[in-house]
Formats: C-alpha cells, structure tokens, sequence
C-alpha cells in the first residue's frame, strides 16, 4: 500500500499539472496556509474558499481545501481573525486544514480550466484561443579554447543548458582558429599585450531556457578561461504549444444558437445567472470558442479564428453590443462560477491518478454553489 503523501507531494503534483509559472503576473497562486510536512488524506475541491466550503472541509476532516480562486488575491495588511478573509484563515489553521490555490496557472494548463468546460459541452479537436510557447529558450554560442572545451561545456549543462525534450547535455561543436589581440589594461590568460594571438578554438552551441539566462552566463564566465569571453545568446522562435487561454473545438454536429444555449445551460450547473445568448437564435453553430471566467478580452481573438459562438462568463453590456455590431460570433453568457465548476472534476482527478491507492485517500468536490448571486427575477 502506498505511504500516506505528504502535503508537500500533493504540491508537486498539482504543480506539474498546474505549473505557477504559468500564471499571470499579477496573481496569486499556490500555498496560502499549511505545513507541507503534513500528511494529507482528505481533500475538498472548490472554485471559492467561501465560509461555507471552508465548514464543509473541516467538518469532512479535510486536510486540504484546494480551491480555483485565491483567497488573498489582493494586497493584505493583516490576516487577524477580525478580517473576514483572516477569519477562515484562522479556522482552517485551527482545524489542521491546508488552503492551495490554482488559479491562472489552471486557465492556461493542459488540460485546464477551459478543457474542462469544453468537455462539458462536448467539443472536440480543441485548441487554446491564445497559446503560448511549451519552452522559451536561448541558444548560446560560445567560443572557447579547445583545451577548455570539455569544463566550460559542462558548466553550462550544471547551470540548465543543454536540455532538449527528454534528453540532456545535448551541444553541437566545430573547431576553428579565433584570434584577438589584448590591449593596454587587459590581463590576458593567453598571449601578451599588444601581440596578435591565434588560438584553435571550439564554437559550442547549447540551447536553455530564457528564464535561466542569468545562472548560465554566471556559470560561462566562471568557468571560461578568458577574461573576456566571446559568446552570442539569440533568442529562438517561440512556437505555440497546446497551453494557454481558452479552447476552441467543434460541436458534434452542427445546431442552431437556440439548441446550443440548451446544451450550454443543461451541461452547466444552474445559477440565479443562468444562460443568456446574443445573436440570431436559428443561427447554425459548429465551431464553438469557450473561456472559463470572465472572457470578453478575448472577443476580437474569437472573431479572428472563425468561431461561430463563444462561451464565456461576465459579458458586458458595451464590449458585446460592439463586437455584435462588427458581425462577431453569437455569443453565451454564463455565471463566473458555473464556467470553473467542472475544473474541480479535473483537478481531482489528477489527484485521483496519482493517491487512489492511499489507504483512506478521498478528494470530493463540493456540492456547495459559491456563486454569489443568489436571487432572479423575470
């Protein structure tokens, strides 16, 4: 039987799933209270860490609360138990419960946010709306003395170079002859000042991820035999990937908006919100663009990819009377809530593959509606 994971294991593989770097720069992500040396059994899934989820996972003895939305999304002077926010921080901490957000990282993971909700509409062929790169790399050129080739090499493959897919230490070398010549002021490991010097030299090139250009360049300059080594860094084309923000797939077979707006409201649990679409109802829909959460930033992106309706949350007023106005898709407008609750699904099932076979393991997601309007009149 599998060890009981700790808090800490249960991170990692939300992470790998739902990786931070991913989200955007102005959010919030990842542990917000817990000790990750603590063992983890009980977990509730939750868009909102709302006081009523948080009664529900200390009354199920949850160790874990692991919720779409951060709880502190905004700037905190105080998490005092007279906040409200501070309030079930405390509670959860009394309670030895565990609070881990995933919140933008999970809108632009593969699969995410908006896979989850295509998936409950039934689209197919899906790709992002806006996909972004799966690497970000520099290619480093580096010229280095023969003798010196192997120590630089490997410095640069200590510091993350060099990684291709599921290989490593990867580099392409030719040798040619470089020649300098050092002036007054400069110290020289090779040749004298003044003197034109020749030297066969190595041209090693390595690939490594943007992010770790400065531990390279440390790693090149420490390791290089020359007080002023030569080398280029060129930033590769980035090539996009399956991850990123919004889905768009298609349909089944083709139906018109007003069978579509069933479909959406059917596959959706059901808000005081509800479902609303604008446009011509007999139109005919097939390509269908969706984004979990408030998507009307991306009205222009799902003009431009040919979609004949788009799934989104909080739709203004003006962004959407404009975007109709200039022969954009149809579009459906759904609860902020309802568009992430089937994220909760996934995400318990990617702790579901990892610890189904922990003695006691258990991951429910909550029946609990934490979207906020609570009141519709027609």
């Amino acid at each position: 039987m599998p060890t009981t994971p700790t808090l800490a294991d249960v991170i990692g593989v939300l992470e790998a799933a739902y990786p931070p770097a991913l989200a955007e720069s102005w959010d919030s992500v990842g542990l917000v209270a817990g000790d990750p040396t603590d063992e983890v059994r009980r977990v509730v899934v939750a868009v909102d860490a709302t006081a009523a989820v948080v009664d529900e996972a200390l009354a199920s003895g949850a160790q874990l609360l692991l919720v779409h939305h951060p709880l502190l999304l905004r700037g905190v002077d105080t998490v005092g138990a007279h906040t409200s926010k501070g309030a079930l921080l405390h509670r959860l901490i009394r309670g030895g419960c565990a609070l881990y957000s995933a919140h933008t990282n999970a809108d632009r993971a593969d699969p995410g946010v908006s896979d989850a909700l295509a998936a409950a509409l039934g689209l197919a062929g899906t790709r992002p709306l806006v996909p972004i790169p799966d690497t970000v790399t520099d290619k480093w050129v580096v010229m280095v003395p023969t003798t010196d080739t192997d120590r630089v090499r490997e410095a640069l493959f200590a510091a993350g170079a060099g990684e291709l897919g599921d290989y490593r230490e990867c580099s392409w070398t030719v040798t040619g002859a470089g020649q300098f010549r050092p002036l007054a002021g400069a110290n020289p490991a090779l040749g004298a000042v003044g003197d034109l010097e020749s030297v066969t030299e190595d041209r090693v090139e390595v690939i490594a991820p943007r992010s770790a250009r400065s531990r390279v360049l440390a790693a090149l300059r420490a390791a290089h035999p020359y007080e002023e080594p030569a080398f280029d860094v060129f930033e590769t084309a980035d090539f996009p990937g399956r991850r990123g923000l919004g889905r768009i797939g298609e349909l089944p077979h083709a139906e018109t908006l007003r069978e579509f707006t069933a479909r959406v409201a059917a596959a959706l649990p059901r808000t005081e919100w509800g479902v609303r679409a604008a446009g011509d109802p007999d139109r005919v829909v097939r390509t269908v663009a969706v984004c979990g959460g408030s998507g009307d930033s991306l009205l222009d992106t799902v003009g431009r990819l040919g979609a004949d309706v788009y799934v989104t949350a909080d739709l203004r007023h003006h962004p959407a009377d404009e975007h109709l106005r200039t022969g954009g898709p149809a579009l459906v407008d759904v609860a902020h809530w309802a568009s992430e609750q089937p994220w909760c699904a996934q995400a318990k099932g990617v702790l579901d593959d990892r610890f189904a076979g922990v003695a006691g393991w258990d991951v429910r997601v909550t029946e609990l509606r934490t979207d906020p309007w609570t009141l519709s009149c027609h």
